[in-house]
């Protein structure tokens, strides 16, 4: 049957006949991938959160299936649809990263290395460091862009400053499509660290970040370039 979705009537009849197939597929087919999508149909047509979140969550423990282990964790640290529990979110965003999600691996390695008056989960820098090193070999770019932070400063007591693994984790994030990342490749050619001075490769990774910011425009603030270099 072909849906008019111009027309209000047929719109509404075309997701009620969508929800029903993902109940059937969910429930009686047990369809993990078809649970997931029953939950995203329960979050963003029927704006129920609750058995969104209830779906997520069993979808994830009872068939690990990773993208719901992440939804879960989401909703658990911001409260959505269930109470706000950081270490329960935690802990779903370990198993999401377990089973392959590489935006678990980097949201779990953001709190283990997180530092704030709220922040209930404990700090582990080497855990948390060994989740987003995942995060970037599951080719998360903002995970290996952290990673490039971390090394570019240093964290007091637990971690020196080491410019050349700082410049191996921004090449790689700048590859994945981090226009920060790429930027800071730029500025350490300009200037020698962590990789030998080239002048010309600053300017080619400079002009690749002009060329980034172009398509991202209105999207991202400027990046801020030595346009001497």
């Amino acid at each position: 049957m072909a849906w008019d979705l111009k027309n209000e009537e047929e719109v509404k009849q075309y997701l009620e006949n969508l929800g029903t197939e993902y109940r059937f597929g969910c429930l009686s087919e047990k369809k993990p991938e078809v649970c997931h999508l029953l939950g995203d149909f329960m979050e963003s047509i029927k704006k129920d959160f609750g058995k969104a979140a209830s779906l997520y969550r069993s979808t994830c423990d009872d068939y690990h299936f990773g993208r719901s282990c992440h939804k879960f964790a989401t909703y658990s640290l911001t409260g959505k649809g269930c109470q706000a529990d950081q270490p329960k979110a935690f802990e779903y965003f370990k198993k999401g990263c377990s089973l392959g999600e590489a935006d678990s691996c980097l949201y779990a390695g953001l709190m283990c290395t997180s530092n704030n008056e709220k922040h209930q989960v404990k700090l582990d820098y080497p855990q948390g460091m060994g989740f987003l090193n995942q995060s970037c070999d599951k080719g998360n770019h903002n995970g290996c862009y952290y990673l490039s932070g971390m090394y570019l400063s240093g964290v007091p007591n637990i971690l020196e400053k080491n410019m050349t693994m700082a410049y191996n984790y921004s090449m790689k994030a700048c590859e994945l499509g981090n226009i920060y990342a790429c930027a800071n490749v730029s500025r350490m050619y300009s200037k020698g660290d962590g990789v030998a001075q080239n002048p010309e490769l600053a300017s080619k990774y400079k002009s690749k970040v002009f060329e980034m910011e172009k398509e991202m425009r209105g999207h991202f603030k400027p990046i801020e370039m030595e346009r001497g270099a």
